[in-house]
């Protein structure tokens, strides 16, 4: 998040560096890319923040003779996501319970005062659109690093081949077979879904049995297959392993409906989806993320409670 005195110190750089204007104007699209690379908003801007300062190292003279700023920052920051993306899956073995991506709100009900809210640079908003669904995201998740960052750069950001290539540090030929292997992976477990107005139906239904505690009611709108999946992170109750079926689900969450303490279910946005979240006492506690198949039943449910990953939906 851009502060206003971070806003007024950039302004008055830009006033003796008037490249400088042209190298942040980068930093959406770097940050875009980086979410969507590394599907953590915290470590897409810590990739943005590590980018700025590789260019910024460099001697006026060095920056004069990049051809292309831009090229050389998505480089660089596309290289820093991969590395990253390779020691994250270490990470991970060691992440208590389950890991889900950091889900984002819509930029219009970003809360005043967190990140995106009113007054925050554009800059720091992520666009959301079906490459950051929580579906999409979680797909991402079984790739490789290789694949999902020549997917992302060719597929998404419309990068040519031989430009990948110069990123990824391979052939073009191979990067075009990485990115073929990851849109296989992803058309082998992309699911058809209906219309965010239909699904909103389902989210609000869902939303209306849950508080009224009506298992049946629930059970009519799981998949029997479903399955439900919380990512606490060891920083907040959660179930550890992936709940499945539509009766395990539906009993879990009319428990925690009568066992937990009063609450407030509204109705978000969640990675451009509707989703669900519970406010208690002023903060939001869990942001539901939900895949609907074309049947209008719901096949995932996604709940992230780690406090780590829900600081933009926090008041300031």
């Amino acid at each position: 998040m851009t502060t206003p005195w971070e806003q007024s110190q950039r302004q008055a750089q830009e006033q003796h560096d008037p490249g400088l204007g042209t190298i942040m104007s980068e930093r959406r699209q770097l940050l875009n890319l980086a979410y969507r690379l590394v599907g953590s908003l915290a470590d897409a801007e810590d990739v943005v923040q590590e980018t700025y300062t590789r260019w910024y190292a460099m001697s006026p003279a060095q920056q004069e003779a990049v051809e292309s700023p831009g090229a050389w920052l998505t480089t660089v920051a596309s290289r820093i996501c991969l590395n990253l993306l390779g020691s994250a899956r270490s990470r991970r073995e060691t992440y208590v319970g389950e890991w889900i991506p950091e889900p984002l709100p819509d930029p219009a009900e970003w809360i005043a005062g967190a990140a995106g809210g009113p007054g925050v640079d554009p800059a720091d908003r992520i666009t959301l659109d079906e490459s950051v669904t929580m579906a999409f995201l979680v797909v991402f998740e079984s790739l490789t690093p290789a694949e999902r960052v020549a997917f992302v750069l060719h597929d998404i950001f419309r990068y040519p081949f031989a430009e990948v290539a110069e990123i990824v540090g391979r052939s073009p030929a191979a990067c075009r077979q990485l990115a073929s292997s990851a849109r296989r992976r992803i058309a082998a477990r992309a699911e058809a879904s209906p219309d965010a107005a239909r699904q909103a139906s389902v989210v609000r239904r869902f939303k209306a049995a849950w508080e009224a505690q009506d298992i049946e009611a629930l059970l009519g709108l799981l998949d029997p297959g479903a399955t439900a999946i919380s990512d606490g992170g060891g920083r907040a109750i959660a179930h550890l392993l992936p709940i499945e079926g539509a009766e395990q689900i539906a009993h879990l969450y009319l428990t925690i409906a009568r066992l937990a303490p009063p609450r407030t279910i509204l109705e978000r946005t969640v990675n451009g989806l509707p989703g669900l979240v519970i406010e208690s006492e002023g903060r939001i506690e869990t942001v539901f993320a939900f895949e609907v198949a074309e049947n209008y039943r719901i096949t995932r449910i996604w709940a992230v409670r780690n406090p780590d990953k829900l600081r933009p939906w926090q008041l300031s």
